[in-house]
């Protein structure tokens, strides 16, 4: 059984422990907030992108023609995992890194790559017997956009030159500020948008294009694969934060739970000590009286 000190420094320890966690905790709301304000901002503005690619694809009366768009058959697959910097945030990067998983294995009889983006999913991979192409760490749990043109830059020019012949996404998606699933999503080529007169009250559109269809889409595409690239990650980085405040705050919970405990073993500890010690002074009372 441990002493009276032993549990005395233990409870100490765990208080000490309960104070990081609960900092941690706030630190994570605050980033999760801004987070927050950056997902509800991108996608309106990824919305729109999408409903104009639909509404140019209904007005022009010749086929897309660009390299994003490019579909051949595939027999080299990249995997763009989005994981985090840092730990302490729960099963959030468990359950990417065994989705990757799972995405190798299904693509075994490809030549498949990976890029990682995040410091854990690097990690994990180096470690494994995979092909890891490309790594950009150190994000610091903030977008930087500079970085995400170096990525999509990277990625873009990966599959225009043929050196992969498809790009998917894995990032965990933000639903509420308790809420996130993981997403894999097709980066490129990308789809075709669909003809669509709903919108219109079932009239065809008519478009004037100035300059060419094919000027046009080489202009919009480059924005478009960077805006689908910073959506993912900024949804990434809000659930990251997510989960980690409420990793932090069971943690917090847990050790006010183990005080209790711990406070409890103290205190039955002490009664028995003073006991004990009631017991041998009554015992030698009695020795000397008798």
């Amino acid at each position: 059984m441990p002493t009276l000190r032993e549990v005395k420094n233990r409870i100490r320890s765990v208080k000490s422990t309960r104070r990081i966690t609960k900092a941690m905790e706030m630190v994570a709301a605050a980033k999760l907030r801004r987070a927050q304000q950056r997902v509800e901002e991108a996608k309106p503005y990824a919305h729109k992108l999408d409903e104009m690619l639909s509404h140019l694809a209904a007005g022009s009366s010749s086929e897309i023609s660009h390299p994003y768009f490019e579909e051949r058959e595939v027999t080299k697959r990249t995997l763009v995992v989005i994981a985090s910097d840092r730990g302490l945030c729960g099963s959030f990067n468990g359950n990417i890194l065994r989705r990757g998983d799972e995405w190798l294995a299904n693509n075994a009889h490809l030549d498949a790559d990976l890029v990682t983006i995040g410091k854990r999913a690097t990690d994990y991979y180096r470690k494994r017997p995979c092909k890891l192409s490309a790594s950009f760490n150190d994000w610091g749990g903030i977008l930087d956009y500079d970085r995400v043109r170096e990525i999509v830059a990277y990625l873009t020019d990966r599959f225009v030159t043929g050196d992969t012949d498809a790009i998917d996404l894995l990032f965990t998606r933000f639903e509420s500020m308790v809420r996130y699933r993981l997403s894999m999503e097709s980066y490129l080529p990308v789809a075709r948008p669909e003809v669509s007169d709903d919108d219109n009250g079932g009239t065809s559109l008519e478009y004037i294009f100035e300059p060419s269809p094919e000027q046009i889409y080489s202009a919009l595409m480059p924005g478009y694969a960077t805006t689908k690239m910073v959506t993912a990650i900024v949804e990434s980085l809000a659930s990251e934060h997510g989960s980690r405040m409420q990793a932090m705050s069971n943690a917090t919970k847990n050790a006010g739970e183990m005080i209790d405990d711990l406070t409890l073993d103290y205190n039955k500890a002490r009664q028995a000590q003073i006991t004990k010690e009631l017991l041998e002074v009554v015992g030698g009372a009695d020795a000397l009286a008798g």
